[in-house]
């Protein structure tokens, strides 16, 4: 039976690379029954006539999945953050953060438009995210010349499976023009009266990119965390976990608990205390969203 990896769904339809041949093909009804729907990234198995159409048989099992995008098996998640225009928003980057450690994924940040922050700007910005990268983050900084850093790029998404994920508005599609010029994706300018960018991108897609597979995503101004659990939490911070040994009690939640590992640092400084402040507000959206059935 073939075998082949999803990358691309449209529409109903799923296009499958197989023997360096594009499968357009459905999936079974079986996987409506069971309530699963193939994603791109997937690796499946497949059957198809020789009009290179099929149908999928079924789905190897994911080493992760994300939501929003829909996508599986990702190696990396490269986080695009404007400083500028839109503002940098630390409470959605956590999120983003939040979204990928829950996944086992390894998250890259990319911070673009650094050239129109002025010198104060740039100094409150600078103390700020030289936390996360001593918290073990890779960080590196762009200017609003994407073409400049396309090379810079390449060199992390080279053998990788690698989604792009960010705010709408901070060059995530022109980041892949510069890529790969041929995609010619639409790009939009920011929407003034919203303050934020339009949504431009309207299909995930995995693209051959050297010896791996890069995805562009829908941008998306806000999140939700429909599939964590709230003990799941504490964990996606890495600067929690490595103290939570610490703590009195095993099981902490880092809120109201005696004698908290997590809390004395955030009173000593050693946590960034808007980060924690966006933790707690996580919390509170965990515990008050609406039960699934």
């Amino acid at each position: 039976m073939p075998k082949g990896r999803i990358i691309k769904a449209l529409s109903g339809f799923y296009y499958i690379i197989y023997n360096g041949e594009m499968i357009q093909c459905r999936g079974r009804g079986v996987f409506r029954q069971r309530k699963v729907s193939p994603l791109v990234g997937d690796f499946v198995e497949f059957e198809f006539s020789g009009q290179k159409e099929g149908y999928i048989l079924s789905i190897e099992e994911r080493v992760n999945e994300l939501v929003r995008p829909p996508i599986a098996n990702v190696d990396q998640a490269i986080i695009v953050a404007s400083l500028k225009e839109p503002d940098l928003s630390l409470n959605l980057l956590d999120k983003f953060l939040v979204m990928v450690e829950a996944n086992s994924i390894r998250p890259l940040l990319f911070f673009t438009k650094k050239d129109l922050l002025n010198e104060e700007e740039t100094e409150i910005l600078q103390r700020k995210l030289s936390y996360y990268s001593d918290i073990g983050y890779s960080i590196r900084f762009l200017s609003t010349k994407t073409d400049d850093i396309a090379d810079h790029i390449a060199t992390f998404v080279d053998g990788k499976v690698s989604v792009f994920a960010g705010q709408s508005g901070v060059g995530k599609s022109s980041l892949l023009n510069a890529l790969v010029p041929d995609l010619e994706l639409e790009t939009n300018q920011i929407s003034e009266s919203l303050g934020r960018g339009k949504h431009t991108t309207r299909h995930v897609e995995l693209i051959p990119f050297k010896q791996g597979l890069i995805a562009d995503t829908p941008g998306f101004s806000a999140l939700d965390f429909a599939e964590l659990e709230l003990e799941m939490l504490p964990d996606c911070f890495p600067e929690f976990t490595e103290r939570k040994s610490e703590c009195k009690f095993r099981g902490c939640m880092h809120l109201k608990e005696p004698k908290c590992a997590v809390k004395e640092a955030v009173a000593k400084d050693e946590i960034l205390e808007e980060r924690y402040n966006n933790y707690v507000q996580f919390v509170e959206e965990i515990k008050q969203r609406k039960p699934r059935y």
